[in-house]
């Protein structure tokens, strides 16, 4: 499977969105970079769903493959599709333990999920895509709590969203499925949708 290894600030700045949501990568400089990043130009309506689409799967890390593959399904869900499929992104495992706090950013919690440092329900599971059922909780191994990164990460957590909890005993688990209002704000999903029904 392909891996994106380039700067993801570039590709915050070539989008003009934050891909880690902190805002650090367009606080210096909010122009695309290269030589000629400061002049743009007004972009094309495929360009813009392009872009769109480019956000969102930047900032959940999967490949084109996997992108398309969740979209497919999505579509074939009741209700809107384009927040039907943010919301099966939201819920991947990766992406959980980055919000619950036990990674500082989603490429390091994909990391800490391969490695086997995480376990849903008392058992382990290495898969980042692995998708997160209501009620299910999610914890680091007795062995991985101990981990530099895992202490760093929850001790610069100030706040977790509502439709997880997370107790004393850093034991975290999905309460709820999340309503669209409370992830991605910035998005607007129904380009994504415009851009795969072309």
């Amino acid at each position: 499977m392909s891996k994106f290894t380039g700067s993801t600030w570039k590709i915050s700045r070539r989008l003009n969105y934050s891909i880690s949501e902190t805002g650090k990568e367009l606080a210096r400089r909010k122009y695309a970079p290269g030589q000629h990043g400061a002049k743009r130009k007004k972009l094309s309506e495929y360009a813009t769903q392009m872009a769109e689409k480019q956000k969102v799967r930047f900032t959940y890390g999967v490949s084109e493959k996997q992108f398309r593959k969740t979209f497919n399904e999505a579509s074939k869900m009741a209700g809107k599709t384009g927040v039907n499929f943010l919301k099966l992104l939201e819920v991947r495992l990766d992406n959980l333990v980055y919000r619950l706090g036990f990674a500082s950013t989603r490429a390091q919690a994909r990391q800490l999920v391969n490695h086997g440092h995480v376990v849903v329900d008392g058992k382990k599971v290495d898969i980042p895509s692995y998708r997160v059922k209501v009620g299910q909780t999610i914890a680091m191994k007795e062995a991985s709590k101990d981990l530099v990164v895992v202490k760093a990460a929850l001790e610069a957590k100030l706040a977790r969203a509502e439709y997880l909890s997370f107790d004393d005993n850093q034991v975290g688990s999905l309460v709820r499925v999340p309503e669209r209002d409370e992830f991605l704000p910035e998005i607007n999903e129904q380009l994504i949708v415009e851009f795969y029904n072309r």
